[in-house]
Order: C-alpha cells, then structure tokens, then sequence
C-alpha cells in the first residue's frame, strides 16, 4: 500500500473522518491530523465568507509536496484535502493527516505536510469583509 493514500481538491464539504480513516494502519502508534477552518475575521476585520481557488496544476503540486514529506520522514500514511469554491464561516478547508510508528514522526509529518502545503501549492483565497471589502491572498 502506498504511503500517499489520500491527495485531493475538491469544491465539495470535507470530511475529517474520511482524511484519518485514510491514513489508518495496523503498524502505525500515532496519527495526527491538522483541520484548517474559515474564522470570522483576520487582521482587525470580520470576514464573511471565503473563496478558495486552485491553480490547474495546484494537485500536481500537492503530490510533490506529499512526496517529500514522505521521502524525507519515516511514516505509514499521507492524507491531504483542499477546498476550493465558495466557503462560510466555520467550514473546513484543508484537512492533513499522518500516520506514523511514534507520535513524534506523526506530529512532525503533519505540520511538515500542512506547512509545505501552504507554502508551495497554488491555491488563492478571496476574503469577503463584513464591509464588503475583498482582499486576495497568497497569489502571485
């Protein structure tokens, strides 16, 4: 079975019991698991809703990020779903898990992968303001 057992964007709700039950594995003692949800504000300001937007090749990007992190620390299981589309207040927008033999190697894997995630996958968010105002964030 391949350590990568779950790699996905999608426009659709996440499931967090669907991103842990993936990384599942009779060898591993520890699981970890990172869910991002849309807060109500940020910076100072309320936020009424969120957009995330994915580059075309922002799933190829999500492999290679999950490749290295998997390359580079001893686990069992990789999971990792981004939203895209339009979100609310309290929707989950990315979840992460790992599985590994210690929780330590767990821990480590998990803010590596939601780390690199963040930093090097191509996907946008558009923050609607109580005002009205929108501001893009993380695009180029």
């Amino acid at each position: 079975m391949s350590v990568l057992r779950l790699l996905a964007l999608r426009d659709t709700p996440l499931d967090v019991a669907e991103v842990l039950a993936a990384v599942a594995d009779p060898s591993a003692g520890g699981v970890v698991s990172f869910s991002g949800l849309v807060r109500d504000h940020d910076g100072g300001r309320g936020v009424r809703e969120l957009e995330y937007v994915a580059h075309p090749d922002a799933l190829a990007a999500l492999q290679a990020v999950a490749e290295a992190v998997a390359a580079d620390l001893p686990v069992h299981g990789l999971a990792a779903v981004h939203r895209t589309g339009l979100l609310a207040i309290g929707d989950v927008a990315v979840v992460v898990a790992a599985s590994a033999a210690h929780r330590g190697q767990a821990f480590e894997a998990a803010r590596r992968l939601i780390d690199d995630l963040k930093a090097s996958v191509p996907v946008w968010k558009r923050q609607v303001f109580d005002d009205g105002e929108q501001e893009w964030v993380g695009t180029p």
